[in-house]
């Protein structure tokens, strides 16, 4: 399996500031993650938080919080991690089914996805 990153718009919810990065598409991962103090930054609120495993098998809890994300001309509410400072951004599945978004990785690309209702 391989990785590809895109091109994101991430934004508080306030309509404040917005952040443009480069995020590795990562379908294992939940949530969309960014380090905390970009998203404080973007006045990201945290809400909540939750217990994640990582890559390594080591169990983290963090905050968790409310942003948009805008992929192209599509975008959503959507909810952002605060990852460790240093961390890579990371494009999540939550982020990307409500985007109605999969994944082509012969292509590395996103494509509509096929959405299912029942």
């Amino acid at each position: 399996m391989g990785t590809f990153d895109v091109p994101v718009r991430i934004s508080g919810m306030n309509g404040g500031a917005s952040i443009d990065i480069e995020a590795t598409v990562d379908t294992g991962s939940a949530y969309t993650t960014l380090p905390a103090s970009v998203l404080r930054e973007l006045g990201v609120e945290p809400i909540d938080r939750r217990r994640f495993v990582l890559a390594d098998g080591h169990i983290v809890e963090t905050e968790i919080g409310e942003a948009r994300a805008t992929l192209g001309d599509a975008s959503i509410t959507t909810v952002a991690a605060f990852g460790e400072e240093g961390s890579p951004p990371l494009l999540g599945a939550y982020t990307l089914e409500g985007l109605g978004l999969a994944v082509d990785l012969v292509m590395k690309r996103l494509v509509p996805a096929r959405l299912i209702m029942y």
